[in-house]
């Protein structure tokens, strides 16, 4: 049974301390262990203020590999592209802020075959990977749609892929790239960053649902044999 711990905060304030506080640690151990750390980092609201404490620490960068957990299909610099946002915050402490879409292509498929390619060069399993979750239950770019069972049962060499969310989401409605279930659940280390009453009460009913549940979320956490802990604040 999968191991997860809740971790309660007062605030948003509070709660990105706490990220940052872990998630350097997890960096701090990996490089002592291995000599390099490859992290995996969600996108969206919540946890950049998180990374923005996390760019003070007084880390190697130089030895640090940041991918996001998800990419929108979208050009290098567009404002809807997750890697760009990181590479703001890292690249000038010296961190390798890797793209996993070089370019925007019309096609999603192609696009996940090269993410998932440029991750063969990097050393597995990641040290961290960081989720989010959102309103509907999806973690990184894992939808409903046809791309769905592949992104969580495909092949467990597959650590990326190509996906098209059904329906598309309003906020960002492109295709995406997308850490498989296998790329996310070897990791050395699993987190989850979410705010809100609403988003909680999905992830519980997800967890409790099991391997038939009917969020991504619920999907990916089932029989997860690392433990978990998920940084939650109203």
């Amino acid at each position: 049974m999968t191991e997860i711990e809740w971790w309660d905060y007062d605030d948003a304030a509070e709660l990105a301390e706490a990220i940052a506080g872990d998630v350097q640690f997890v960096i701090e151990s990996a490089i002592d262990a291995r000599g390099s750390a490859v992290v995996a980092l969600a996108g969206g609201k919540t946890p950049f203020p998180a990374y923005e404490k996390l760019a003070k620490a007084k880390l190697d960068w130089k030895k640090v590999t940041i991918i996001p957990t998800d990419e929108r299909i979208v050009p290098l610099g567009d404002a809807l592209s997750n890697v760009t946002a990181l590479a703001k915050i890292f690249l000038p402490k010296g961190a390798r802020v890797m793209p996993i879409v070089p370019k925007a292509t019309d096609d999603y498929k192609a696009a996940g075959r090269s993410a998932d390619a440029l991750m063969q060069d990097l050393h597995w399993p990641l040290d961290l990977c960081l989720l989010g979750v959102g309103a509907d239950g999806h973690t990184a770019s894992i939808f409903p749609g046809p791309d769905f069972d592949e992104a969580l049962d495909g092949p467990k060499e597959r650590r990326a892929l190509g996906v098209m969310p059904d329906p598309m989401p309003k906020d960002a409605p492109v295709a995406r790239v997308s850490l498989s279930r296998q790329g996310i659940v070897t990791a050395r280390a699993l987190m989850i960053a979410v705010t809100g009453q609403a988003k909680r009460d999905v992830i519980e009913k997800a967890i409790a649902q099991g391997p038939l549940s009917a969020y991504p979320i619920g999907r990916v956490l089932a029989d997860v044999e690392l433990p978990i802990d998920i940084h939650w604040s109203a």
